[in-house]
């Protein structure tokens, strides 16, 4: 696969795929980390007099121009993380105006594109679109790993029509991914909590395969507990897959890895209870809501980390964005942190929730690697390659 270590890009027009698709909370930036992935790649680029034009994502505007999702935002972070004077935008991607900008712009600068997905051709994959604006670049370089799991337009379709080279960042990512999949070590633990088990059923029984253990917490562990005729109050849960959770807890028994499933919790009447209780999971009343798992839980979490060889993390336990709600995650994390040395562990995590959770808890050292992919580092432990990273090794174009 062609990247920015073998391939040489030198004064050329580069089409740069990014994930700028950055977390935002009353218009501030809450994690930098998507901008600060590129940061490498970029930096090459510049100096080899290349002039860039970086397309993303923000949101989900579904082919329409929507003002609350205009990338115009990100232009001064990403100005002062990538550490140049100007970037210039591009309103959109018709021929006339890249054109212009192509012509405007001195080698070595940097323009941002408007969100991709303001195109109607982004989404369902247009392979004119695609054509049209590649004719007006030399190089793709891909660079947003946690995107290329999409069969989007920016994401498989100019690699068919110009050269296509993988980012420094994107190559870090399989690495390190890779790393930690092909020298397992046991025994190993796995951490999976997030709100639906919809997401994660294909991860789910891939790992009950290769892990000894593995602990079920977030929303998602509801549904388990109602498939073992738990009551869970107003807690959400995914009625349709309680079947689904039956088997792979089946599943799980006759492969002998153990699940972890909550023991007790911390409930609220809503999430915006601010005085939550603790509840065994026998004892949850029909006017309260599981929000976070309860002390004997994490208590034996940590001392399964204790004993574990490897640690792979994807999803909080908890609703760790809520102080009341983040016990549970930050304890793991920190347990993480504070053993990886002591017991020889290897840690890994991923996830945009997740990193945002063990940055949360002040963590980050903890992990050999930290993903800020989520569906494509999920689609990764699956063992399925993303349609992204199969477009570029499919490139063979000079």
């Amino acid at each position: 696969m062609k990247n920015l270590s073998n391939y040489k890009v030198i004064a050329k027009k580069v089409l740069f795929r990014a994930d700028l698709n950055v977390p935002v909370l009353n218009g501030v930036i809450t994690d930098s980390s998507r901008i600060l992935a590129i940061k490498s790649s970029i930096e090459t680029l510049i100096k080899n007099k290349n002039k860039i034009f970086i397309l993303a994502h923000f949101g989900r505007p579904k082919g329409e121009v929507i003002e609350k999702y205009s990338l115009q935002f990100i232009l001064s972070s990403l100005a002062e993380i990538l550490e140049v004077e100007k970037i210039h935008f591009l309103k959109n991607l018709q021929e006339e105006n890249i054109s212009k900008k192509i012509h405007e712009m001195k080698s070595g600068e940097v323009c941002l594109i408007e969100n991709i997905r303001f195109e109607k051709g982004e989404e369902k994959i247009d392979w004119d679109f695609a054509k049209n604006v590649s004719c007006l670049f030399d190089v793709y370089v891909n660079d947003a790993f946690s995107a290329s799991h999409r069969n989007h337009t920016s994401i498989i379709g100019f690699a068919k029509y110009i050269p296509a080279v993988a980012g420094n960042h994107l190559i870090k990512e399989i690495e390190n991914i890779n790393k930690f999949l092909e020298n397992s070590k046991k025994p190993n633990l796995a951490i999976v909590g997030g709100s639906k088990i919809s997401t994660k059923i294909n991860l789910l029984n891939n790992l009950i395969q290769q892990f000894n253990c593995i602990v079920i917490g977030g929303a998602m562990a509801n549904t388990f507990l109602l498939s073992k005729n738990i009551t869970v109050g107003k807690s959400l849960v995914e009625q349709d897959l309680v079947e689904v959770a039956k088997d792979i807890q089946t599943k799980a028994s006759q492969l002998n890895c153990k699940l972890i499933l909550p023991l007790d919790v911390i409930c609220g009447k809503s999430i915006e209870d601010r005085e939550p209780i603790e509840l065994d999971i026998n004892d949850i009343a029909k006017n309260y809501m599981i929000l976070d798992l309860g002390t004997k839980t994490t208590a034996l979490i940590n001392q399964e980390i204790k004993n574990s060889k490897m640690v792979l993390w994807n999803g909080p336990v908890g609703a760790f964005e809520y102080k009341s709600y983040e016990m549970a995650t930050n304890e793991i994390a920190l347990n993480i942190k504070q053993n990886v040395k002591q017991f020889g562990i290897n840690a890994l995590a991923g996830g945009g929730d997740t990193v945002s959770a063990i940055k949360n808890a002040n963590a980050e050292d903890g992990f050999d690697y930290i993903s800020n992919a989520g569906g494509a580092f999920l689609e990764w432990l699956e063992g399925n390659q993303s349609p992204g990273v199969i477009a570029l090794r499919e490139n063979n174009l000079i």
